[in-house]
């Protein structure tokens, strides 16, 4: 998949056709912010994996401001253009784990064996809460737009990313994941599992 300008002119940049808007990108942000401030994550280094055109940089950075924030992005056109960091999930190396991660809408986009690898990845970089999310075969069937939602996606189960996720964290729901011995308290009742 060319994740070229055409791409992200059909999907991000024509409100006709854009997958998700600048609204969407705040509330999201927002939820993300005070659930880790409810369970009591100082958030001081946050990794947005596949951060895409950006849009949820400026939020992020909004609800929490202590935060250094890092851009990782695959497509070569947004790095020349935003100017985030070139790579990919599945084999980022970072110096130091980052508090936060945010991984929204990505690894659709990676074979099985890639997406493995990035899951696998997240436990090494993430010390703290993952943000997760990617399109099912569910949410292809039932839920998304398929005329702002690009078809050129390997469609799984949302067990496939469950199962290996669990291996390294703790599921919160609403698309929040605890690393496995990350000193934050969550109660019982607030846990999906």
């Amino acid at each position: 998949m060319p994740f070229d300008r055409a791409y992200y002119q059909r999907f991000y940049f024509d409100p006709r056709t854009a997958v998700t808007s600048r609204a969407e990108m705040r509330a999201r942000a927002r939820l993300i912010g005070a659930f880790t401030a409810h369970v009591g994550l100082p958030v001081r280094r946050m990794l947005d994996a596949g951060c895409g055109t950006g849009l949820l940089r400026a939020p992020l950075r909004r609800a929490l401001p202590k935060a250094a924030y890092v851009g990782l992005e695959s497509s070569e056109y947004l790095c020349r253009r935003y100017g985030w960091q070139h790579g990919t999930l599945q084999d980022f190396c970072a110096r130091e784990p980052f508090d936060l991660v945010v991984c929204y809408d990505v690894l659709q986009y990676l074979s099985a064996r890639q997406a493995a690898g990035a899951l696998a990845n997240l436990a090494r970089v993430c010390r703290g809460v993952l943000y997760f999310s990617a399109l099912t075969r569910r949410d292809w069937q039932v839920n998304c737009d398929r005329t702002r939602t690009d078809p050129e996606v390997h469609l799984r189960d949302a067990d496939w990313y469950r199962t290996r996720l669990r291996r390294h964290f703790r599921e919160m729901g609403a698309g929040f994941w605890l690393r496995r011995g990350a000193p934050l308290i969550v109660w019982d009742m607030e846990s999906a599992g």
